[in-house]
């Protein structure tokens, strides 16, 4: 069976939001293949200590493919300690040049508290310009929603907790089961 035959993964909804100096990743933890829920409570949101730093991911796409990008990730991490910039566009640049690593089906939101990026496949390590960033099925309903939210009392959580329920309302990927980390900026 080709991979054109398989029906295809789909699932998760993955949103960053800064504010106030405290940065969340969210995710949700539904997968799904084809129009079956394979799953309810998926965790694509980790925690990475390295070197006395903490770093938080969240991913979206192929589990298999994202586990092998945070062990690349954590290695850069260790060659590079608190340099998250750094060690993401080192990750990026393996990953666009490698013949292993451009197989590799996924996308990363990662944070340090200061910095928050998006990492892709392509070479892009994109910083947000209104301070929230989405990625995955319903990325862009929850980005719509946190960037709405983001002029309201409501702290990075709220907005976040929020934008993932907007989102698991609308995409059919995405359910309301979330895994929720902070870190201070």
């Amino acid at each position: 069976m080709s991979r054109e035959d398989f029906p295809g993964w789909h699932g998760t909804t993955i949103i960053g939001v800064r504010k106030d100096g405290k940065v969340v990743i969210a995710g949700d933890g539904q997968v799904s293949l084809g129009q079956t829920v394979i799953k309810g409570t998926a965790r694509k949101v980790r925690r990475l200590s390295v070197k006395g730093s903490d770093v938080i991911v969240g991913f979206a796409g192929s589990t298999a493919d994202a586990f092998t990008l945070l062990e690349r990730l954590e290695k850069k991490l260790e060659a590079t300690p608190g340099q998250l910039q750094r060690a993401s566009v080192e990750l990026a640049k393996d990953w666009r040049t490698d013949k292993y690593l451009q197989k590799l089906e996924a996308m990363l939101i990662v944070t340090d508290g200061k910095d928050l990026y998006v990492i892709t496949g392509a070479g892009d390590v994109l910083e947000p310009e209104h301070d929230v960033t989405a990625i995955g099925s319903g990325g862009n309903y929850a980005l719509a929603a946190a960037r709405a939210l983001m002029d309201s009392d409501l702290d990075a959580e709220a907005i976040a907790r929020k934008a993932m329920a907007i989102a698991s309302d609308i995409c059919v990927y995405t359910n309301g089961k979330l895994t929720v980390e902070t870190i201070p900026a």
